[in-house]
C-alpha cells in the first residue's frame, strides 16, 4: 500500500491553457481533502517547435511525451493533459485515473475583433458569405482542414501556433480572416466573447477528447488513483472512454483526420458520432451508434468498425504515408 504523500507534484506544460488545467486540478484535489499540490512545468518538444506544423514534427504526442517520461521516472505524481493530445495507446505503466467535467467540445470560428459578430450554429451560410470565396483561415489541424474544406472550398488554411492570446493578436492584426479553435480553450481562458460561431458536429466533428482535461498517473499508484477518483466526472469519463475506443479501433494517432463526439442521452445512454475525412475534403465518412453508457468502450469499437467498413482505413492509410 502506498504511503500518503505530503504533497502532490503535478506535471504540466507551461502554456496558458495547460496552467489553467493544472491549477484547476490542484484546486479540486485540495477541496476534496488531498495533500497540497505543487505545479511542475515541463517543457515539451511540441512547445519548442513553434514554427512548424504538428503534422511535420510528429503530431500532438509531442505535447505529452516529456511529461509522461517524468511521471514514469517518479519526478511528478500525476500529469494533467488536454485529453485530445494523448495517444490512443498509453505508455506501459501509465493510466488515465480521472477527468474534469467536460467543457463545450465543439470547434469555434473566431473573426477579427471588429465588434460583436455572432452567428447561430445553423448560420453557416451567413458566415461563408462574410468570409468571401477565398479566405485565409488559421488552423493547423488536419481534422479541421479536411472537414472544413467542404464548407470553404476556396479557403487557404494556414497553421497557426502559440498561446491563445498570440494567435488572437495575429488574427486581429490582419494575418487571417478567421481562426478555428477549440471552444473549450476559449471559454476556459475567458475569451468566450470572441466566439463568432460554434461549429455544429454536422459540419465539423470535434477531436476525440476535445474539451476534457485528463489526469494521468502511474498505474500502480493506488494512493494517487484514489485522490484523483474523488474529483473525476462520470459523464466525461464515459464520453472519453467511447471516443478513445473509437480512435484505438481505427489505429489512429493524434494528428490524423479523425473526429469523435460522445453525447449523453438521458441518464443511461450515450450517442457516439465518428468521422474520418480525406485531407482535401473530397471524402468524409461518418458513422454513429447509441447504447447504454456502461457499454461506452464497446460502442466506440463498434463505430470504429463501421467506419472501417465504409472505407475509413483507406483514407487513414493514405494520410500516414504522406
Amino acid at each position: 500500500m502506498n504511503r500518503r504523500p505530503s504533497e502532490l507534484r503535478i506535471g504540466t506544460r507551461g502554456s496558458q491553457l495547460a496552467l489553467w488545467q493544472a491549477n484547476t486540478v490542484a484546486a479540486s484535489l485540495a477541496k476534496s481533502g488531498a495533500p497540497p499540490a505543487r505545479i511542475v512545468v515541463i517543457k515539451t518538444t511540441g512547445d519548442q517547435l513553434q514554427d512548424r506544423p504538428l503534422s511535420e514534427v510528429g503530431g500532438k504526442r509531442l505535447f505529452v511525451k516529456e511529461i509522461e517520461d517524468a511521471l514514469l521516472r517518479g519526478e511528478v505524481d500525476l500529469a494533467v493533459h488536454s485529453s485530445k493530445d494523448m495517444p490512443a495507446m498509453l505508455p506501459a505503466g501509465l493510466a488515465i485515473a480521472g477527468v474534469l467535467p467536460r467543457e463545450d467540445p465543439h470547434d469555434a470560428v473566431v473573426l477579427p475583433d471588429t465588434g460583436s459578430i455572432r452567428f447561430q450554429p445553423d448560420d453557416l451560410d451567413a458566415l461563408i458569405s462574410r468570409l468571401g470565396p477565398s479566405p485565409s483561415i488559421g488552423t493547423g489541424s488536419i481534422r479541421r482542414v479536411s472537414q472544413l474544406s467542404r464548407i470553404f472550398p476556396g479557403a487557404q488554411f494556414a497553421p497557426i501556433r502559440g498561446n491563445l492570446d498570440t494567435r488572437l493578436r495575429k488574427l486581429d492584426s490582419g494575418e487571417h480572416a478567421a481562426l478555428v479553435l477549440a471552444a473549450a480553450g476559449l471559454r476556459r481562458l475567458g475569451f468566450a466573447s470572441r466566439i463568432s460561431l460554434t461549429l455544429p458536429s454536422s459540419a465539423c466533428v470535434p477531436a476525440p477528447g476535445q474539451g476534457i482535461v485528463a489526469i494521468e498517473i502511474r498505474e500502480d499508484d493506488t494512493t494517487v488513483r484514489d485522490f484523483v477518483a474523488a474529483i473525476s466526472d462520470a459523464d466525461a469519463t464515459v464520453a472519453l472512454d467511447a471516443e478513445r475506443a473509437l480512435v484505438e479501433g481505427l489505429g489512429g494517432g493524434c494528428q490524423t483526420p479523425i473526429g469523435a463526439l460522445a453525447t449523453m442521452v438521458g441518464d443511461d445512454e450515450l450517442e457516439l458520432v465518428g468521422a474520418v475525412a480525406a485531407p482535401d475534403g473530397s471524402r468524409v465518412i461518418r458513422a454513429s451508434a447509441r447504447g447504454r453508457r456502461d457499454r461506452a468502450v464497446a460502442i466506440g469499437a463498434l463505430v470504429g468498425h463501421d467506419l472501417i467498413a465504409l472505407g475509413a482505413d483507406v483514407i487513414l492509410a493514405e494520410v500516414r504515408v504522406q
